[in-house]
């Protein structure tokens, strides 16, 4: 394992996740984070970009995923996420943070639910 790590936070998607008939027909805004594990020594000593993991091919994956099928959960959608990016990415490991901000919860205020988990290659 690497102790050396690519964030890609703050990333809003539209999607129609949930448990509900209205959120998986209206939608609504989905938000990631993401942490990669990869070793960027030799990258950071050589500047060269083939030796690390493009950033942008986190942000393109993981919005594949979130604007994709229609699923209940946010757990569903993590997991998919962190699969996505460990099958497809050279990273060690992946730990994802899916938000969902004011869920329908009985009419309250609530301002976000959160799902997180780490997953290793």
């Amino acid at each position: 394992m690497s102790e050396d790590r690519i964030q890609v936070k703050g990333m809003k998607f539209f999607g129609h996740h949930g448990v509900t008939e209205e959120e998986q027909s209206i939608g609504q805004r989905i938000e990631v984070d993401v942490e990669v594990e990869v070793d960027l020594k030799h990258a950071g000593k050589v500047d060269d970009p083939n030796l690390t993991v493009d950033y942008t091919l986190i942000y393109q994956l993981t919005k594949e995923v979130v604007e994709g099928k229609s699923v209940k959960l946010i757990e569903t959608l993590a997991e998919s996420i962190a699969g996505q990016l460990i099958g497809k990415l050279k990273v060690d490991s992946v730990w994802v943070k899916v938000t969902k901000p004011n869920p329908p919860i009985d009419n309250s205020v609530i301002g976000y639910v959160a799902i997180e988990i780490q997953r290793d290659k």
